[in-house]
């Protein structure tokens, strides 16, 4: 076993407990701090991130991964900001969630607590660096990090200042560790670190979440990939699905809550199609069609090309879409419930009974009637940064903010008594 690794996990668990009990202001200085460490060390996180796209160029890494690599000044502000929104944030920790008293006399209280040492394995998303920690730590946690290989001198560079901001406030420093190792062996055996480790986040494609899913013993909360739909209802506004529409996919296009399937109704197919294939054309967006999509998109087309089994549920993080034309309102239910990775899923129409209907029926973290599924995130729904988007639904669901890294205990006061 690899010696650092295991120090470097037990360090975050002796001081798990230290760790949680920082008091609000402590926490929320230490934020301001580490905020403005990452401006400080503006230079030394740009060069560094730098060398990692330039690696990334030479191993032809796809525009969208690239993408969500590059740090720049704006993007290193954002990151900046992210950490002191948390620092706004109401403390989850202590918050007292019931409280009631038995016919006994024993008051039982339930109580908000850190959940203690949680793991975030990643790929190449550096701002998930100061965001796993931000959230971690406001919610009284220590974080180890493991990113990838593809931007690990950015994340050094972005960990090195924010322990900075640590070591000024006394912090124990197992409150933030990185994993600089970036072979598999280490991966694997991270892990498997169930004496010291309380839950695992992966960040990343498929293959990453599934094999950490696999072959962890820790716990494990399922984040990720999004075979996002839309679905335009035959009650549709078109010029808002459009938009809607062209928002979702071609805003950014390296993103889990980006749109990569659409689902539209026949009676308005032959209408709508050529109107969304001219929006879309000026991004090449290369649009993938069952027979009649592409027979209303026009065969000839040069970005219109016949869909396979396949495309109805994948991810493409491109310029690419899936288009499947439906006759009914439970055809289109039926098909995003069995091709989606209950990500994020959006209804456009008009109709109220449809689009309740849609609510209730669909299977996803997060279900939108007449907007972009490019809000599912934690600053956009209010919860600061996040540290990533549950698809599961144990213990948590959709963007996980604060509380989504805690957990509760019970406390029981008595005066004497004794079970009969």
């Amino acid at each position: 076993m690899d010696a650092k690794l295991q120090e470097l996990c037990r360090q975050a668990h002796e001081d798990r407990i230290r760790v949680g009990m920082l008091d609000t202001d402590t926490k929320n200085r230490t934020l301001e701090l580490a905020a403005d460490a990452l401006m400080a060390h503006e230079q030394e996180i740009l060069e560094a991130n730098a060398i990692d796209m330039e690696r990334g160029r030479e191993r032809n890494m796809p525009q969208g991964l690239l993408d969500r690599l590059k740090l720049d000044h704006d993007r290193l502000l954002g990151m900046a900001d992210g950490l002191r929104q948390v620092a706004k944030l109401e403390d989850p920790i202590g918050e007292v969630m019931s409280m009631r008293k038995r016919p006994n006399g024993l008051i039982i209280g339930k109580v908000r607590v850190a959940i203690g040492v949680v793991g975030i394995i990643f790929e190449a998303r550096p701002n998930v660096t100061s965001d796993a920690f931000g959230l971690c730590f406001k919610s009284g946690n220590c974080a180890i990090l493991k990113g990838g290989s593809d931007a690990i001198h950015s994340n050094i560079a972005i960990v090195s200042a924010m322990q900075e901001a640590l070591r000024r406030m006394n912090i124990p420093k197992g409150a933030l560790s990185l994993i600089e190792s970036t072979d598999r062996e280490t991966t694997n055996a991270f892990m498997k670190m169930k004496d010291y480790v309380d839950l695992l986040i992966p960040r990343g494609g498929r293959g990453l979440i599934q094999s950490v899913v696999n072959n962890a013993t820790i716990p494990v909360i399922e984040t990720g990939t999004g075979n996002c739909h839309v679905y335009v209802d035959q009650f549709a506004d078109q010029e808002m699905a459009v938009n809607i529409i062209k928002n979702a996919k071609t805003q950014r296009i390296g993103v889990c809550n980006a749109c990569e399937s659409i689902v539209v109704h026949r009676a308005i197919a032959k209408e709508f199609l050529p109107k969304l294939y001219a929006a879309l054309k000026e991004y090449d967006v290369e649009m993938r069609g069952d027979s009649y999509a592409v027979e209303c998109l026009g065969p000839d087309q040069p970005l219109v090309k016949d869909a396979t089994e396949e495309d109805w549920g994948t991810e493409y993080l491109d310029y690419i879409m899936s288009v499947k034309i439906v006759d009914s309102l439970d055809e289109a239910i039926a098909h995003i419930n069995k091709y989606n990775t209950s990500h994020s899923e959006a209804i456009i129409t008009k109709n109220y009974d449809v689009a309740q209907r849609f609510l209730n029926e669909i299977d996803s973290a997060c279900v939108y009637v007449n907007a972009s599924t490019r809000f599912s995130d934690g600053n956009e729904f209010g919860l600061g940064a996040e540290i990533g988007i549950s698809t599961q639904k144990l213990h948590a669901r959709g963007p996980m903010g604060l509380e989504a890294l805690t957990s509760y205990k019970y406390i029981i006061y008595g005066n004497g008594q004794v079970r009969p």
